[in-house]
């Protein structure tokens, strides 16, 4: 925020960015959680895991408490999410032919990549195409 007030030629008083910070947390304007909401609801849109989006709540510096209040959340969406990435990447029941040892790993491994626990990444890799994807939310 320094640099910002320095780069646009600020010339009125000087002014304490951590003060107008927490101003704009005190308003409302900055709210930690409500991003974390948001990015974890896109990012799951997209089919990344949760591995994947905790790194990107580290990252953007969301404290660890608002983060382990986002994680029941992010939980819920994970088989939506691996889903997801599985449709997009024509993984297991989405692909169009059945999936041989060495490009199952693959896919299984593309998954763990995309935040994905390695459990479901192999249950739904190893399923047949066209298999259906409700029994896997029945286990």
């Amino acid at each position: 925020m320094r640099r910002k007030i320095r780069t646009r030629g600020w010339d009125g008083e000087s002014v304490d960015p951590v003060a107008i910070a927490e101003k704009m947390v005190e308003l409302g304007y900055i709210d930690d959680r409500a991003f974390g909401e948001a990015r974890a609801s896109a990012m799951a849109r997209r089919g990344l895991g949760k591995r994947r989006v905790t790194g990107a709540f580290r990252q953007a510096g969301i404290a660890e408490e608002d983060a382990e209040a986002l994680a029941p959340a992010i939980e819920a969406r994970a088989l939506d999410a691996a889903l997801t990435f599985a449709r997009r990447k024509r993984i297991g029941p989405f692909a169009s032919d059945q999936a041989d040892r060495p490009l199952r790993e693959k896919h299984i491994a593309a998954m763990i990549r995309g935040g994905h626990d390695f459990t479901l990444s192999r249950r739904i890799a190893t399923m047949a195409p066209g298999d259906n994807v409700a029994d896997l939310s029945r286990d």
